[in-house]
């Protein structure tokens, strides 16, 4: 009788032990399951240095949703309004930490290519919409790159964004014609040169860095 006592107090004190173990984890790291821009939004690209390049160009242009967003003074934009000259479509988040730091060679990008020859378009999918994103640029001294926001996140799941950053060449007549997941060291002679071949821009005499 001791020995069947016993074992039922071992096997209750296991499974409290158990409870507290995951109201422990549940506390820890509740929040990132149940909230956030971890539980609906793709995740953070991990891109080596090595696949920096590694753009995946269709054989034939695809057609793209209709996204809708707004700009820096919340007017109301789409992906249509920018019909008529080539777009890098750049899918970011100020949460995303390969975005974050991707984001000064796009501004030197926007610097190295005119926008009459080529617009990046860096759009954040942050919830906190316009005031989050500006702060961000402040701080990190971004001149040459406008402000769009798409605060429902939509645009990642319209696009099939699996990672983030996820960035798309999109030629005059507003189809995709390349895709590339993770960051890059966009305003590298390479990528810029990459960038002008495959959108069919002239070549510039500008350069990216001093």
């Amino acid at each position: 009788m001791r020995e069947a006592a016993m074992r039922r107090i071992l096997g209750a004190g296991a499974a409290l032990l158990g409870a507290v173990a995951a109201a422990v984890a549940l506390y820890h790291y509740g929040t990132e399951f149940t909230s956030g821009p971890s539980n609906r939004q793709p995740v953070a690209a991990n891109t080596a240095p090595s696949d920096a390049f590694n753009f995946s160009f269709f054989d034939q242009p695809r057609a793209l949703p209709e996204l809708r967003f707004v700009d820096g003074e919340n007017r109301a934009l789409s992906l249509a309004d920018f019909r008529g000259r080539p777009l890098l479509l750049n899918i970011w988040a100020t949460w995303c930490v390969p975005c974050r730091k991707e984001m000064p060679a796009l501004d030197r990008l926007q610097v190295a290519i005119d926008k009459s020859q080529l617009l990046v378009l860096p759009l954040s999918i942050d919830r906190k919409g316009v005031p989050v994103v500006k702060q961000f640029y402040q701080e990190l001294g971004l001149r040459a790159l406008g402000i769009y926001v798409d605060q429902s996140g939509k645009a990642s799941s319209e696009l099939g964004a699996v990672g983030l950053p996820t960035t798309l060449l999109i030629d005059r007549d507003g189809r995709e014609i390349g895709r590339k997941i993770g960051p890059a060291e966009w305003d590298s002679p390479e990528m810029i040169a990459l960038i002008r071949e495959h959108l069919g821009l002239p070549s510039g005499e500008r350069k990216a860095r001093p």
